[in-house]
């Protein structure tokens, strides 16, 4: 028999299309929100572990030519990418005057207080628009087997130690690579990463705060009191005791005591890194900065070489720390701090 009530009742199971457009409305909402997010989340992840591949690569091969004592002793950078290419397969190798066979022709630089600016790549040619004034080498690009691609300078006071490994890739070449080779965004910090020891890019800043502009931060390759008694007079060193001298080496790097960060410039990124007093770990790991010190408290901090020295082998550093912010002196024989050049 025909139950008319029940015929009712299945008449309202389900949506009305008003329901269903609202349904479909909100969907769509939270996806323009949430998608964008998670696909430069993905694209980031990406990059990151693309330049921690290649970098792990890279120092395996400096490693393997350091034991086989074929790092040092080449006087350009073309000898040296040379036989880079045999411990890191290279597909093309570009010579000075034709960069750009390798490279982008134009990449965006800047971070922190400094606007993201427009680079013209043709202007980069010599290992000194890479932050190294003393190198007197030519760049050279590199097409990688992995579609990395980069710009390469090399020192050729390079020196290695085969027999106890202990080597830093930082003292021997400055490097500029990108990721996915010529696609965009071609941004520092996206798919455009560099190692410590370029300092700067043409007139650019690494970064730029309270007015003043800062190259890379990056850790100081130590340098002996013979070195450092051939170079004193041309850095404005006034002391060298030291066979191991972490802080002149920072100062060889930067092109002399002058173009050392002062006390009062890192107070100002010091402000910087502690919006409303706080410690942010995130903006100085943003700057370059590398927290590596446990505090008092359980966070991480870092600390960096001021241009100060005092009498016999000390120097002085500043702590970015989160409970105890403060300079002090230190002997210059520990490997205890970064460094950072101001470009003036």
């Amino acid at each position: 028999m025909y139950n008319y009530s029940s015929s009712r009742q299945l008449k309202h199971i389900g949506f009305t299309l008003a329901e269903v457009l609202i349904t479909l409305a909100i969907i769509g909402i939270v996806a323009a929100l949430t998608i964008p997010t998670l696909v430069a989340n993905y694209q980031n992840k990406a990059w990151n572990t693309s330049a921690q591949v290649f970098e792990r690569k890279l120092e395996e091969a400096l490693k393997t030519m350091n034991t086989m004592q074929t790092i040092a002793g080449h006087r350009n950078t073309a000898a040296f990418v040379n036989e880079l290419g045999k411990y890191f397969k290279i597909n093309k190798i570009c010579n000075n005057d034709e960069l750009l066979t390798c490279f982008e022709d134009k990449v965006i630089w800047g971070s922190g207080d400094a606007e993201p600016t427009e680079i013209d790549m043709t202007n980069i040619k010599m290992a000194s628009n890479f932050g190294q004034e003393n190198w007197g080498t030519e760049i050279i690009g590199a097409q990688f087997a992995n579609g990395t691609v980069g710009l390469i300078a090399y020192n050729p006071d390079c020196t290695g130690q085969p027999y106890s490994n202990q080597f830093d890739g930082s003292s021997c070449l400055a490097i500029l690579y990108d990721t996915n080779g010529f696609k965009a965004p071609n941004t520092k910090d996206k798919d455009l990463r560099n190692n410590a020891n370029v300092l700067k890019l043409g007139n650019v800043c690494a970064f730029e705060i309270g007015g003043a502009c800062f190259g890379q931060p990056f850790d100081p390759v130590p340098i002996s009191k013979e070195v450092c008694l051939e170079k004193q007079k041309e850095l404005g060193i006034s002391n060298c005791s030291s066979n191991s001298d972490y802080w002149a080496g920072a100062v060889l790097t930067c092109g002399g005591v002058q173009n050392m960060a002062t006390e009062n410039e890192l107070k100002k990124i010091m402000d910087y890194i502690y919006p409303n007093g706080t410690y942010d770990p995130e903006i100085a790991a943003s700057l370059g900065f590398n927290p590596s010190f446990v505090a008092a408290n359980g966070q991480l901090f870092f600390r960096v070489w001021t241009d100060q020295e005092s009498s016999g082998s000390l120097a002085s550093i500043m702590d970015f720390d989160p409970t105890n912010n403060r300079s002090y002196l230190t002997y210059r024989d520990g490997n205890v701090a970064q460094a950072l050049c101001v470009i003036r």
